[in-house]
Parts: C-alpha cells; structure tokens; sequence
C-alpha cells in the first residue's frame, strides 16, 4: 500500500510547513510526521497527509478559516474511512490496488471487499424477487437506466425483511441484493440473477466476444473512488438512519446531477466527435476557442487518472478505434496537458460495444454501488449524524 501513498522530499516537506529541515526532524521524532526510507539510501520520504494536516493546526485563524470552507471542494479530509486510499496508482480498496484487481476479480468480490464482508458468499442468498418490484421496472421500460433505478429502490428497501439488519452478515446480503436489483433494472432483459459484468454484457453486447472482461475490469475501476458528491450523499442518508436501499437511492439522486453523472454524457459526446472528425483537428479548435474537454483531467491525479488509463490501455488491445484509445487522447495531451479519466475510457467503452446512450451511466451507478454500501455501511456503525456548521454570511440581525 505505501507505494501508492503520496510522499514529499525532506526538502517539499519543510517547504510546504515554513520550517527549517532540523525543525522537520523534531517533527517526525514527535511523531507528527511520518517517514520512512526511501529507496536504499539513507534519504527519506515524509507523508504528505501528515505534513498538510499539520500545516492546517498550525496555520493562522484566517487561514485555517479558509481552508475549513474550501473542504468541502477537493479541500482536506472531512472524516476518517478505511474503505478507499486514492494514491498516486489510483484507488487502494482495503489495501488492494484496484489496478491488481482489475486484472481478474468481479465487481462481487470487490464488494466483499470493500464491504469487509468476513466469510460466506451473500451473492449467494435469494434474490430480491418480488413481483411488484418486476412490474415498477417493466412500468418504467421506456425510462432512462438511472430513473428506473432510482425509482425501485425506496419500494424495494420496503419489501426487504432483512433491510434493518445490524449484522454483518445481514448487511452484506441486503448489499448484494442491491447490486443484483440495480443490475436488473439497468439491464432488465438479461437473466436476474447474473453476476454484474455477464448480465450486463449479455444485455447489451450479447454478441461481442470480450464485452464480458471489458465491462468486468471497468466494474472494478469505478466500484469506489473515496467521498465523490454521490457517496458523501449516501453517507449523509446513512448517518441519518437511512436503510441501505434509501442510501443507494440517495447516491443515485445526486450521481443524476449534471456536475456529476452528467460528465459521462459529455465525455460520450466527445468521443463521438472524435469518431466523426479528425480527433487531432478537432482537440486543436476545441483548445483554441478555450473550450474544455469533458473526459480528460482530474484534480487528484496530477499525472493522470490511472483507472482512465488501465481500460483505454485494456480496450486498445482489445481492437478499440485507435482514433479514440490512442490519438484523441495524444491530441488533447498536447494541446492541453490533460489526460483521459475514467469518464472517458468509459465513454469509450460504450461506443466500442455499440451500447446505447445511457449506458455508461448506468455502469457507473452499478459499479458504484458497491462503493455506496461500503459508505452506509462504515457511517451507520458510527451512530452519529453527519451535521456540519455554516458559516453566516448574510446580513447582520438588525435590532
């Protein structure tokens, strides 16, 4: 896990506290800081975690001020989890690189995972089949993927005896029921009761020889990502009481906001003009009106999302148009400076299994799911409620 840590040099390090290096030493020798060898030199390498919370104490009112408001916009950490680690590598899952992942394991056993499930398999237990839920889903055929899921959630949650479940055991059965349920709503004519990757190839690219892997791996990429708007949302719901379903359905409500979910689309917009028109002539007119590039950049990965280059790299040997694994790409680094994120690999996805326009949407929200449940599941144990202050700025009480 350390090598996906974020580290600086002793040098970064004082820089970043104002201090002097012998300053720094006294630091780590008061356990403020953590170090650890670098390399097999006798240099060594200090957490940037620990010298940016130090930073933040002994900053002054005004500047602790600021950064307190800006934490809730890609600001300091908000609460302590130990479901996701975002390092340089990208997603840590309890300690498993998410890229290790990728390479064989199913969105299921991600979610044991990150759930911290312990033994027995709850994938196996009965499905949540329920004839009223069946007849809201074949209602609402004609809806968008993330509308029809949204809308059986709250119902489902209702008609499940074990959704109050404190137990482990119980949680992780009412999770797994939820994955299969969103599974079967976004892709209601492949059998119920698939494992997420097969039911969703089967459904939508039943003829394609390696849909089945590629959906799999893009699963594992998106199944958590840390505290993203829609899992903030959930742990909220979580906090407040909420049942699983209603935790879900929360993440799914804000996941349907157009700062959010809504890149998906636009990333997909994108990659089909790349289709369409030369994709080096068309990142150059973008970049010269100053336009942006849905689909590329992301403020956590300085160097480029590492999920967003693991499926394009998976999809490129898999016999992607190299117009969009490839050259897209490489017009938009030059141009911009920016890499593709997740967003856009999983645009490229879709156009490359002629899905329909939806549908990487929708396989965000299933993969994220197990994310989602992870979140409910850590906050509910707490027993307290996710309340934070505002700070007034209106105009004083007059009197």
């Amino acid at each position: 896990m350390s090598e996906t840590m974020s580290y600086l040099s002793a040098r970064e390090a004082a820089a970043e506290l104002g201090v002097s290096l012998p300053t720094l030493y006294a630091y780590v020798s008061r356990g403020l800081v953590r170090s650890e060898p670098d390399g097999e030199g006798r240099a060594k390498r200090y957490r940037a975690e620990d010298v940016r919370s130090l930073r933040a104490r002994r900053a002054p009112p005004a500047e602790s001020a600021a950064a307190s408001a800006n934490a809730f916009a890609w600001g300091a950490p908000v609460l302590d989890s130990a479901i996701t680690l975002i390092g340089a590598d990208g997603p840590v899952y309890r300690g498993v690189p998410a890229s290790d992942l990728a390479a064989h394991a199913s969105l299921e056993h991600v979610a044991l995972l990150l759930w911290d499930a312990g033994g027995g398999d709850p994938f196996s237990a009965p499905i949540l089949d329920d004839p009223v839920v069946e007849r809201v889903i074949a209602d609402l055929k004609d809806a968008t993927c993330i509308d029809r899921a949204a809308a059986i959630m709250g119902m489902a949650g209702a008609r499940d005896e074990g959704v109050h479940s404190r137990a482990r055991e119980g949680r992780a059965i009412a999770g797994a029921r939820i994955i299969r349920l969103l599974t079967h709503a976004v892709a209601p004519q492949a059998p119920h009761g698939l494992a997420a990757h097969r039911a969703i190839a089967s459904a939508w690219s039943p003829s394609h020889p390696q849909a089945e892997n590629l959906v799999r791996r893009a699963l594992v990429l998106m199944a958590d990502h840390e505290l993203n708007a829609s899992t903030f949302a959930t742990r909220v719901a979580a906090s407040a009481g909420a049942n699983l379903y209603d935790c879900v359905a929360a993440g799914l409500a804000t996941l349907k906001g157009n700062r959010h979910g809504g890149a998906a689309l636009r990333a997909l917009r994108l990659v089909q003009n790349f289709q369409q028109r030369d994709p080096i002539a068309e990142a150059r007119e973008k970049a010269a009106l100053g336009e942006s590039f849905p689909g590329f950049g992301h403020p956590l990965y300085g160097d480029g999302d590492p999920r967003g280059g693991n499926l394009l790299a998976a999809l490129d040997q898999a016999g992607a148009d190299h117009r969009l694994t490839r050259i897209g790409p490489a017009a938009v680094l030059a141009a911009t400076g920016e890499r593709p994120n997740i967003d856009y690999a999983n645009a490229v996805l879709a156009v490359h299994l002629g899905w329909p326009e939806g549908a990487p949407l929708a396989l965000f929200a299933v993969a994220r799911s197990a994310g989602w449940i992870a979140h409910a599941i850590e906050q509910s144990s707490r027993r307290e409620i996710i309340r934070p202050r505002a700070r007034y700025t209106g105009p004083a009480p007059k009197g």
